[in-house]
């Protein structure tokens, strides 16, 4: 909760739902009447299903915009909901941040009565093919893989997971890592930094040597250069993956 307390500040402005993101979530909660959103921040990628959403941050509950879903102030891993009260459970890029995996999916399990579905990353595939954690911040990308939850760990707490690859458009609307890989330059923007996680784990000592780096390719044009295949693709699979799971 801490964290967010401080890296939450700006998730209104920079965090907003991404419309094809939305749409693999959507689909994927398609035949549930009732949703659970855990760790549900500012309220990004809430199917109109949605009947609570359990968030510990009141920073982040500040930012709920109106006539979002009822906000219960909890953690993942002590839900104060019955057994069996929704049909499915949702939790969008949070259960890095969950201080007790195990403890927190056993929470969505005992409240879901059919499915659950999280949205994360691989932080394996992540680091090879995101050119700003391998070229530019080999610290941030070792602080990345450290806060990752490995898909593996996650999926052996699941019933029956099935994972599917979640591309990232070209013009993504959210503020997450990978989400400007053909818009260098909004790593270089500190609001945009404020909103990710990986900027506040790794530090700034970590990544200013990087980002001047980044700063200076771009006005040299040689990460134009480099980098010129990335202007041809709308869409790049970075690790980003949705799980979907029986309760």
């Amino acid at each position: 909760m801490a964290l967010y307390d401080t890296l939450g500040r700006t998730y209104s402005a920079t965090r907003r739902a991404d419309p094809q993101v939305a749409a693999q979530i959507g689909q994927a909660l398609a035949d549930c009447s009732s949703v659970v959103n855990i760790g549900a921040g500012t309220g990004s990628y809430e199917p109109a299903q949605t009947i609570a959403a359990i968030e510990p941050s009141q920073i982040m509950i500040d930012q709920r915009p109106a006539g979002a879903a009822p906000v219960i102030r909890a953690e993942a891993e002590h839900v104060p909901l019955h057994n069996n009260c929704t049909d499915a459970a949702l939790a969008v890029l949070t259960v890095h941040h969950w201080a007790d995996l195990a403890a927190g999916i056993a929470e969505m399990r005992r409240i879901a009565r059919y499915r659950l579905v999280v949205l994360t990353w691989d932080a394996d595939a992540m680091g090879e093919k995101f050119w700003l954690l391998s070229e530019y911040l080999p610290e941030a990308r070792a602080a990345d893989a450290a806060l990752a939850v490995p898909v593996d760990r996650l999926m052996s707490l699941l019933a029956d997971p099935d994972i599917t690859p979640v591309p990232v458009p070209h013009n993504c609307a959210d503020g997450f890592a990978a989400s400007f890989w053909r818009r260098p330059d909004a790593y270089l923007d500190p609001r945009v930094q404020a909103g990710m996680s990986l900027f506040t784990k790794a530090g700034p000592s970590m990544v200013s040597v990087g980002l001047a780096r980044l700063a200076a390719d771009l006005q040299s044009g040689r990460w134009q250069r480099e980098h010129a295949g990335l202007m041809e693709l709308t869409q790049l699979d970075l690790g980003y993956r949705l799980i979907t799971a029986r309760a």
